[in-house]
């Protein structure tokens, strides 16, 4: 047998689920594996919508990560939609991150998500992270706690946001791949499309920029994107909200904030194409959105997605 094809009976791929209960630190980890922003980041919980497919390649393995929407006692049909779809996952990979926040110790949505593994036969690798918040004698009693409740294939304690042992992680999870192809190439890092891209990205920059009241209340889908012959790529977004009055405070006094919106968008969206673009922005209000199905189907939320 060749090096190459020994190589290639050595390589390892597969899926892995990221769940854990809302703003416990998902998308922050898996960005810092894939090394670039591919799934938004923002304080306020339930900011992940959709599963946000991210992925890691190295020479000996490829791991395809799914940054679940958190799981969360449900308010509207939009909330129903995002809880099936973190849990459907489990079902679908060699591996399940169940990611906790070391930093606010054990809570009942943790229960609800493991009394939710107890009905997998997925090995669960238990992800305690924001150890940088807390003291070290504080993380044992906190993991003998964990254990009381479900056998966890593995345990490890990390910092996502200062990437403290991560590097382990990826080595534990890299002990549930079988032996798998390549699925995607090695320069890969998601196999959404930059459209789905560049609608978060500005998503993002609302939820960091809007008051409480407009947070879940918003979507943004991408109207038009294309190459113009000076090379600059044309965006033009539609964000979407519920209320008159969410509209106003998106736009601000005179445009101000969505002028913010739309550069500090720009900027990651730039990043992320390697191009120069030019960010069109456009706000609409659509009432009750996340209550109708039909809305909802038409935003890109599947049940099935």
């Amino acid at each position: 047998m060749s090096k190459n094809s020994s190589a290639k009976t050595k390589f390892r791929s597969g899926f892995v689920a990221i769940i854990g209960r809302p703003n416990v630190g998902k998308s922050t980890l898996m960005n810092h594996v894939i090394g670039q922003k591919i799934a938004i980041m923002s304080d306020k919980p339930q900011t992940t919508r959709n599963k946000i497919h991210g992925v890691y390649t190295s020479p000996e393995m490829q791991i395809v990560f799914l940054d679940t929407p958190g799981i969360h006692k449900r308010q509207s049909k939009l909330g129903d939609y995002m809880n099936t779809t973190a849990l459907s996952t489990l079902d679908e990979v060699e591996a399940v991150l169940f990611l906790v926040d070391a930093s606010e110790g054990f809570g009942g949505g943790d229960r609800f998500i493991i009394e939710r593994l107890k009905s997998i036969n997925t090995p669960v690798i238990l992800v305690m992270n924001k150890i940088d918040k807390i003291e070290p004698e504080a993380l044992l009693p906190m993991i003998e706690e964990y254990n009381k409740l479900y056998s966890f294939a593995e345990i490890v304690p990390i910092s996502a946001k200062l990437g403290n042992n991560v590097t382990t992680l990826i080595e534990q999870i890299g002990k549930f791949l079988p032996p798998g192809p390549q699925y995607y190439p090695e320069d890969q890092v998601t196999d959404h499309p930059e459209q789905f891209v560049c609608a978060e990205l500005v998503r993002e920059k609302i939820l960091m920029l809007t008051r409480e009241e407009v947070p879940h209340s918003i979507a943004v889908t991408i109207e038009d994107m294309r190459v113009q012959e000076n090379g600059v790529v044309h965006i033009s977004a539609l964000i979407f909200v519920e209320r008159d009055s969410q509209k106003g405070i998106i736009i601000g006094k005179q445009g101000a904030l969505l002028k913010e919106v739309g550069k500090l968008a720009r900027q990651d969206i730039e990043r992320l194409l390697g191009s120069k673009i030019f960010l069109e922005l456009w706000v609409k209000v659509k009432k009750d959105w996340r209550n109708q199905d039909r809305v909802l189907r038409d935003l890109g939320f599947h049940r099935d997605a």
